[in-house]
């Protein structure tokens, strides 16, 4: 690693953690637009959102712009179009179960005949402002619920009684879209994922008119959602155990890592298992965004120095040096050592450092390249588009997902697992009571 990175990562990495992470202001003379694909199923979540938005917005960002994208773009980390298909949605179908969506019991992609009818309908209709957005949110009803039939009398009739209409706040192009997004002040914000931070976001300058209630069974950072003391017995019992597969150069998996370890391992019983991948050139990654989800997960995040290809082989040869049992420790000591004390394991004196802290006598003699590349192969098996990757197992069951962004699955998976079992529970006295 550079001299110059390694001595200037920390020092500019607490400077930029101890300034403000949100600008006091952000320009409002482009308003607030969201982006559409009426192919894809985020979208479908998105637009179930936008006449409430729509009707606590202040004057000074209305209308609410809604530009519909007829091009996708490629798939993230490699996936098929199949794999990414697949997994928006199930990934879907898992969000509208925790925020009460409305979503079909076995969804499918729409037919290209349904889209074009579904865009000529918004194209050529008059209505604008909440109006257009109770249409929008039933066009991707009839397109997402397989209600073909109503989709072809309301094309019949917005081709016979309309003509296209052109309005500033409905825009249609083809701009690669990957999912759907909201942009303001010339920001991006995933279209569920970062609703809450878009609307925090407009509450602190003032323009909302109303209380933004949105993703009303949202799990925020360091609150359980099981608290009661016979329910968090019995998921204990149920011994659950969670492997996480982490790019070690990216500031995620630190805090991913440190957040399960500190808040949610102990408290549920959960087994940790982490698998480290090879260099993938994380990096490279958004220190705002960084810097902010770790002052909200009160996961401590600076001074760090961001390791190369060479500093992740030397983590990695440290990690597969100490017994088995003792390595989630280790990897927790490695990564909080990278990330919040400024260490190069590239630089012998910091490695060296770390191997008396570990009380790491022997270096393994293991060929370390080839246990990553395994674990790699282990990872792209679970086909999910962004790291780090987790995979909870429980109760018989196996689920499969990625990124700190869906860290509050693990909970709610527990609180699921406790309601099926109620159910079972239930359902076996009944027949019981019904045989006497």
């Amino acid at each position: 690693m550079s001299l110059l990175r390694r001595w200037f990562d920390p020092l500019r990495s607490s400077w930029f953690y101890q300034k403000p992470t949100r600008q006091v202001v952000l320009s409002t003379e482009q308003g607030l637009s969201i982006h559409l694909r009426l192919d894809d199923v985020y979208s479908y979540l998105a637009v179930q959102q936008l006449p409430e938005l729509e009707e606590i917005l202040s004057d000074e960002i209305k209308p609410l712009k809604v530009i519909i994208s007829s091009r996708t773009a490629e798939p993230p980390n490699h996936m098929s179009k199949m794999e990414w298909q697949n997994y928006c949605l199930n990934d879907a179908k898992i969000l509208s179960k925790q925020h009460r969506f409305s979503f079909h019991e076995t969804p499918e992609q729409p037919p290209l005949e349904a889209i074009a009818q579904a865009e000529t309908i918004l194209r050529n209709t008059p209505l604008r402002g909440q109006d257009f957005l109770y249409l929008l949110e039933d066009v991707f009803h009839m397109l997402w619920q397989k209600q073909y039939g109503k989709l072809r009398t309301l094309h019949a009739m917005a081709s016979r009684h309309h003509q296209a209409q052109n309005f500033p706040e409905r825009i249609f192009n083809d701009s690669e879209v990957l999912v759907s997004y909201f942009e303001f002040g010339e920001r991006k914000y995933h279209a569920v994922d970062d609703l809450l931070r878009l609307t925090r976001r407009l509450k602190q300058q003032k323009l909302l008119t109303g209380n933004p209630i949105f993703l009303i069974n949202h799990i925020e950072w360091r609150e359980h959602l099981i608290s009661d003391a016979e329910e968090l017995n019995e998921i204990q019992a149920l011994d659950p155990e969670l492997d996480l597969y982490i790019a070690l150069e990216d500031p995620i998996s630190w805090l991913l890592l440190a957040y399960i370890k500190e808040e949610l391992a102990n408290f549920y019983n959960i087994q940790l298992n982490v698998y480290p991948l090879s260099y993938h050139r994380r990096d490279l990654f958004d220190w705002g965004l960084a810097t902010r989800l770790s002052k909200r997960t009160e996961v401590k995040f600076t001074p760090f120095c961001r390791p190369t290809q060479q500093a992740t082989y030397e983590m990695a040869k440290l990690f597969y040096s100490v017994p088995e049992e003792q390595r989630v420790e280790a990897m927790y000591s490695i990564l909080q050592a990278v990330w919040t004390k400024g260490k190069d394991l590239s630089f012998k004196p910091h490695f060296d450092q770390i191997q008396h802290d570990l009380e790491i006598s022997e270096l393994t003699q293991a060929d370390i390249s080839a246990k990553l590349k395994e674990n790699d192969i282990l990872c792209e098996m679970k086909s999910q588009p962004d790291f780090p990757v987790l995979e909870l197992r429980i109760d018989g069951q196996s689920y499969v997902f990625n990124s700190l962004y869906r860290v509050w699955m693990i909970e709610s998976i527990f609180s699921n697992v406790l309601e099926d079992q109620y159910k079972s529970e239930n359902d076996d006295s009944k027949d019981e009571e019904r045989e006497m």
